[in-house]
């Protein structure tokens, strides 16, 4: 696989992308099912087991919630813009997919050298 000398910039906004998608989804994960106040439900008991799937009534997202989840997804669009259209992009002669998996793993190769 070849190497490719990314500039820190995106280096630095390539780790913030990773670093901002692993925040959200911990957020997510205390978060109700349902944006908006739904009902409840259950299934019907499928055949051969006694399993039963379904979901406890959701409350919704508070005022609070729903304005971190917007954050999120702003910050999220943000850095995901500045990677997908950095000037490096033009430099590349090829590879261009090489290089952008190559970039979403190069801090692991940083974190194995300090």
């Amino acid at each position: 696989m070849p190497t490719y000398d990314f500039p820190q910039d995106l280096r630095d906004a390539q780790l913030a992308l990773h670093q901002t998608r692993a925040a959200y989804e911990q957020y997510a994960t205390t978060l109700p099912w349902s944006a908006a106040p739904m009902p409840g439900w259950e299934s019907e008991k499928q055949p051969y087991t006694s399993f039963r799937s379904g979901k406890a009534d959701s409350p919704g997202y508070t005022e609070e919630q729903a304005a971190e989840v917007a954050d999120f997804q702003e910050k999220l669009r943000r850095l995901s813009a500045l990677v997908a259209t950095h000037s490096y992009r033009t430099t590349l002669e090829g590879g261009v997919v090489d290089a952008r998996m190559a970039l979403k793993h190069v801090h692991e190769a940083a974190d194995e050298a300090a």
